[in-house]
């Protein structure tokens, strides 16, 4: 057991890493230079806001006991009757309902006021995230995704990605399409740091999937061979379909824009573990690897609908975690085997149309619940404080109008000539602006 609590604190550290620094770089980067700070800025405070109400009541309404939607969330108020070696598997849930919450920032970068994020992460929490988890990851016989659907979703399709990409999807709706959009470019500014974001996620994601493995404190022969051989299963089946995403990705890329981009491969990286994340357990090596294929192609595919359809998706959230979870969640229900965790053999391995059946009806309860409590959320929000920053202001950038910072103080350094200090010449010295 002691080496079980340690894989689990390395696992909930890798997932912590997913959203402070690693998504914070990857969507810093994807943003313009006058909207990267207000970017990471809203990873930062979602895990903040997040973490602190999850242990007030958000374990207690996933894990309380049980109930269809969630549990009682008075139950465990403050982690009230919660052992502290439990305090472990509290903290790696934690980090799920934080990455989760965090996501959703992508679809909305440059433009939604910071006080809007603040009053919306907190909601739709309580709202939509803690309930989903408890859905999906309770699975008590009356938990609906996971008990009374029977759903398989190893580590969050549903729950975590399925659930970002809606809500993103919708708070991009009702915010309006930026300034611009569809005619000026918007270039990410930095893909140096968005590379280097997506392989910390990569890296955080082996927490994710392969932490998710529960093991029941037995130590018998049996049981730890169990817990060792999905181990293997998960990791191996993470990296693979990340390979196979990535792949994938870029040929799409090239077919369709003739160059094989570095944000195309940051891309595919994510959209891989996107997809594997809820099949990481339940297939083989050849599901994880076609898997992860066809999400690198479909979602490199779908992230030009938000230009055919008119939706402005700043960063892809619906294009990559929305599409990408539901090929994860569904192709379950093809690729599922019986030696997996759900010992269920899907479509493709003589199991019939049942598991698919449940897979779709899982998805689709996911997004209709995620899809009307946000915008409920969202349009209560706009009607009192508002969700846009005025036009004037995202013109000028968001860092500045929001923070009162900028990420890059280029206007000093050329000012200066290139001196700080008291090496830099006074203003008043001849050729000082030169």
């Amino acid at each position: 057991m002691d080496g079980y609590y340690a894989f689990m604190l390395v696992a909930t550290a890798f997932v912590l890493m997913m959203t402070v620094p690693a998504l914070a770089l990857f969507y810093g980067g994807m943003s313009r230079s006058k909207s990267v700070l207000n970017m990471m800025m809203m990873s930062f405070v979602a895990a903040a806001i997040v973490g602190i109400l999850y242990v007030a009541v958000g374990w207690s309404m996933g894990f309380g006991g049980d109930g269809t939607l969630f549990a009682n969330p008075f139950e465990l108020l403050w982690l009230d009757g919660v052992t502290t070696d439990s305090y472990i598997f509290v903290m790696f849930q934690m980090t799920f309902a934080i990455i989760t919450t965090a996501l959703i920032s992508g679809a909305v970068a440059d433009r939604m006021k910071f006080s809007a994020w603040v009053v919306f992460v907190p909601i739709w929490a309580l709202v939509v995230y803690f309930p989903l988890a408890h859905m999906v990851f309770s699975c008590t016989d009356d938990s609906l995704i996971c008990g009374r659907i029977g759903a398989q979703d190893y580590a969050g399709g549903t729950a975590v990605h399925i659930n970002a990409g809606v809500a993103g999807l919708v708070l991009a709706v009702l915010l309006g399409k930026r300034l611009g959009f569809g005619k000026e470019p918007m270039r990410p500014h930095n893909l140096t740091l968005t590379m280097l974001g997506a392989g910390m996620l990569w890296l955080g994601w082996y927490g994710f999937n392969v932490g998710s493995i529960v093991f029941t404190g037995e130590t018998d022969e049996a049981n730890v061979a169990q817990f060792m051989s999905e181990t293997g299963r998960t990791f191996a089946n993470t990296t693979l379909a990340t390979f196979a995403a990535i792949l994938a990705w870029l040929l799409v890329e090239r077919l369709l824009h003739g160059k094989a981009t570095s944000l195309g491969a940051a891309s595919g990286i994510v959209a891989g573990l996107v997809a594997i994340t809820p099949a990481a357990g339940a297939v083989d090596i050849g599901g994880a690897v076609a898997i992860g294929a066809v999400a690198g192609a479909l979602c490199a595919w779908a992230v030009g609908w938000k230009f055919k359809l008119g939706y402005d998706d700043s960063l892809d959230v619906v294009g990559v975690h929305l599409v990408g979870g539901l090929v994860g969640t569904v192709l379950i229900g093809f690729f599922s085997t019986a030696e997996g965790a759900g010992g269920v053999d899907g479509l493709f391995y003589g199991g019939g149309a049942g598991s698919l059946v449940d897979q779709v009806l899982g998805a689709l309860v996911a997004i209709a619940y995620s899809g009307v409590l946000t915008a409920v959320i969202a349009l209560a929000i706009k009607f009192t404080i508002g969700l846009r920053i005025p036009e004037e202001s995202e013109v000028e950038g968001i860092d500045l109008d929001q923070h009162g910072e900028s990420a890059y103080d280029l206007h000093t350094s050329l000012s200066s000539g290139g001196k700080t200090g008291l090496l830099a010449p006074s203003t008043k010295t001849e050729g000082a602006n030169a």
